[in-house]
């Protein structure tokens, strides 16, 4: 299992705020779309067992799940309307149970902190045992000197850097942290490299 964590700090948890007109005046709802459609689509198909999740405003997680996905496109519009849905559900997500969206797609009352317990402590429903936690950031180890580990969970942030808390929360969590290379990327080109990394082995093979 490959899974994503994608902390977004402006999206708002409204889904009333949410114009499908208007992604990046939403918080760049549109960037974080765009790590949902490269995190689980392939070029003509979608990946196997990979997870996004989506933490917005350090209040919800919305979750895409490649295995179970449904009438999903990669477009940003398309991704933007899940994640208004998912929105709109948020008053059936009751403590830390979630809220069936559509297939594929749930959400949950959790910010950051408790979404990444919830992964490290047992993998996700359905998720293999012992992920590992990897921060991906400009300051980290290069990637292409490490190895991908079997059940990685990456965690990286929108345009906006880790907020104090959040840099201090992944410190103690992350077992790795690594940059994908020398520039800095969007969010959503480090994903695709990532996968890149994870899909050659550490490019070892094509």
């Amino acid at each position: 299992m490959r899974q994503f964590v994608v902390v977004g700090h402006e999206a708002s948890t409204d889904p009333d705020e949410i114009s499908l007109s208007d992604l990046p005046g939403a918080g760049r709802l549109d960037l974080l779309c765009r790590c949902v459609a490269t995190g689980v689509f392939l070029s003509h198909g979608i990946r196997e067992s990979v997870r996004v999740h989506l933490v917005i405003a350090d209040d919800l997680t919305v979750t895409f799940d490649s295995d179970s996905l449904r009438h999903l496109h990669p477009d940003e519009r398309n991704v933007a309307a899940r994640v208004r849905d998912a929105l709109a559900a948020k008053a059936d997500a009751i403590g830390h149970m979630p809220a069936d969206v559509s297939p594929g797609v749930e959400l949950r009352r959790m910010g950051l902190e408790a979404t990444l317990d919830r992964l490290l402590d047992d993998g996700g429903a359905g998720t293999p045992a012992d992920p590992t936690l990897v921060q991906l950031h400009e300051d980290g180890d290069p990637l292409v000197d490490a190895a991908p580990p079997e059940n990685p969970v990456f965690v990286l942030s929108d345009h906006r850097d880790f907020t104090e808390a959040e840099a201090s929360l992944l410190a103690e969590r992350a077992e790795r942290r690594v940059r994908v290379g020398p520039e800095l990327l969007h969010a959503d080109h480090t994903v695709s490299v990532v996968h890149n990394w994870v899909d050659t082995d550490g490019y070892e093979s094509y």
